[in-house]
């Protein structure tokens, strides 16, 4: 059990950091700065909302979220890791890895010069942890809080030999509605289309736009890509590094009342738009070596 005392005391921030009791048990920290707001649980260090200052949130998390312990939160940016959808080999082991629905710790947060804020945190091993991932590794991720929102997950390979992850930042987007956006930046890339089996590979043509359950994974792509939302005239603009696919996704009607977390109609106000390394580009992290896949997030007018 976490001690919020001890916690606030080591890393909390007077009138930036703030750590607190989430509903259903995880733990939440809440950053306030100059230019944007957020809140991130302890549990899968899964940043669930943010906001910048003046600003509806540009993270959507779902009204009907789940704060269970040991249990994905539906929204917010979720850590997928040390895998990218089913495993490979067990299909009992938890889709996208484990990291998302364990115990992550702080490891520092500090205010920076500009006025954003910046936290570390890195996940917590154990024996459940090793039974389903053998190898030596040490995740983290660093995010920063300001007029951009900033995060970085590292792994190193803190073991002997080679090993390959899959991995994505899970990020749901909030929209004004599914129907009045569109994707720019991925034009005539190639996809895997999971709606069509996973097996059919498509081009795409002009901007992504959405009239029914997506689910696809770009690839070969390190592109820059944005949202462009119609309807709350804004652009949320979503750079990368260290990421060669680019996962896009809504479930539609039919697929989010099965879901039972998204809340009536959750999926007209949401997309995500994930940086990964999945299928043809899951990463070889060399003994002794790290990977970073990084991301920023931006809003601007339209």
């Amino acid at each position: 059990m976490i001690e919020l005392a001890a916690l606030n005391a080591r890393h909390g921030i007077p009138g930036q950091v703030t750590f607190k009791q989430g509903p259903g048990g995880p733990v939440v920290g809440e950053v306030t700065n100059a230019h944007a707001s957020a809140t991130l649980a302890l549990q899968g260090a899964q940043v669930l909302t943010w906001a910048p200052r003046g600003q509806s949130p540009a993270i959507w998390l779902s009204r009907a979220a789940r704060f269970v312990p040991g249990k994905s939160i539906r929204g917010g940016a979720p850590v997928c890791w040390p895998w990218f959808g089913p495993h490979a080999t067990d299909p009992g082991l938890p889709a996208h890895g484990y990291a998302r629905t364990v115990p992550w710790e702080v490891v520092e947060t500090r205010a920076l010069d500009d006025g954003a804020t910046e936290l570390a945190l890195a996940l917590v091993e154990n024996d459940q942890t090793r039974a389903m991932w053998r190898h030596r590794a040490r995740l983290s991720l660093r995010v920063t809080v300001g007029r951009t929102l900033k995060l970085a997950l590292a792994t190193l390979n803190a073991g002997n030999e080679d090993f390959v992850i899959g991995e994505a930042l899970h990020t749901y987007f909030a929209i004004g509605d599914i129907a009045d956006i569109r994707i720019a930046g991925l034009e005539g890339g190639e996809y895997l289309d999971k709606v069509g089996g996973g097996s059919v590979r498509r081009r795409q043509d002009g901007p992504i736009s959405f009239a029914a359950e997506t689910d696809r994974i770009y690839l070969n792509t390190e592109a820059e890509c944005a949202i462009e939302d119609a309807r709350l005239k804004r652009r949320i603009r979503i750079a990368k590094s260290g990421s060669r696919s680019t996962v896009v996704w809504n479930p539609w009607a039919a697929k989010a009342d099965k879901m039972g977390d998204l809340g009536p109609d959750g999926w007209r106000g949401m997309v995500c738009v994930e940086s990964a390394n999945a299928a043809d580009n899951v990463v070889t992290v060399k003994a002794g070596a790290s990977h970073t896949l990084a991301v920023e997030y931006r809003v601007e007018p339209l």
